[in-house]
């Protein structure tokens, strides 16, 4: 059995409503059977205390990406495996749009050097329709734009070889 030298760190991103959670479930628990300790990280904006959606701040969005480092540092030491339901690059997809397209709080450096810290990124696309959950938008114009954004950044952040 092959030994891991370091914990491993895999996110799901992507626009909301498209599955990310259920995929990123699935790994957990397929990496788990195979003998893996794994932690998970769940999608921090649900506990956002300052909006999400359509109506999100660049503050209420700052606040995510924070919080999203913050649970990557806590969990990451604890297992072989941590597996994220988001990572910060689709976080700051929502933060940039949420600021007009401007990095209003100069966060980007720190947003490149910490995308270098996924050894794995699997990006899901929108191929289901939105449904309401009682959270999440269900406007596809807004998916839209996070995609195009997450279009435009993602290739910038995440190198290649780790982008799936």
């Amino acid at each position: 059995m092959t030994t891991w030298h370091r914990p491993a760190k895999v996110a799901f991103v992507g626009s909301h409503g498209i599955r990310k959670t259920t995929a990123a479930h699935a790994f957990a628990t397929t990496m788990q059977r195979a003998g893996r300790s794994v932690e998970y990280g769940r999608e921090v904006v649900r506990d956002n205390p300052l909006g999400i959606n359509e109506g999100a701040t660049g503050e209420s969005q700052l606040w995510v990406l924070v919080s999203q480092i913050r649970q990557e540092l806590e969990l990451s030491p604890k297992a072989e495996v941590l597996v994220t339901d988001r990572g910060v690059m689709d976080n700051f997809a929502y933060y940039l749009r949420a600021c007009g397209l401007e990095d209003r709080f100069a966060i980007e450096p720190l947003i490149r050097s910490w995308s270098r810290t996924y050894d794995l990124v699997v990006r899901l696309l929108p191929d289901i329709a939105l449904r309401p959950d009682g959270i999440r938008s269900t406007s596809d114009a807004f998916r839209d734009e996070i995609e195009a954004i997450l279009d435009q950044q993602l290739p910038d952040l995440v190198l290649p070889e780790r982008l799936v």
